[in-house]
């Protein structure tokens, strides 16, 4: 099981973004434990500015993992990317669709896009 410590704030967008990239990307689900910062002085001053901050069970650390090459760097080097869907990704990255374009279909006289 991967279970992760996220180090996060009420209404943090970016933390919303490695979420998402982290469901996507891992070879499994991931467990968060959701760690309020803005509770804790000591977490505010510590990742006040580093948010979001995944944290592994060793205590290893990934600051601003919402950066998806460093999640995936970050992953693999634990064994838990799931490699076809960082392919995926890079390749959305890069611009290309991630299914053919179709063309335009004529039925009934109306033109539906593809």
């Amino acid at each position: 099981m991967m279970r992760l410590t996220l180090y996060t704030t009420l209404g943090c967008h970016l933390c919303e973004q490695l979420e998402a990239q982290l469901v996507h990307l891992a070879n499994e689900v991931p467990v968060l434990d959701r760690v309020e910062i803005a509770d804790d002085d000591a977490l505010l001053e510590r990742y006040g500015v580093r948010i979001p901050v995944l944290v592994d069970a060793a205590g290893e650390a990934l600051n601003r993992g919402f950066e998806a090459p460093r999640l995936a760097a970050w992953l693999a080097a634990r064994g838990w990317l799931d490699e076809a869907a960082w392919q995926q990704l890079q390749r959305e990255l890069a611009g290309e669709p991630s299914r053919p374009a179709r063309g335009a279909v004529i039925r009934g006289g109306r033109r539906y896009l593809g």
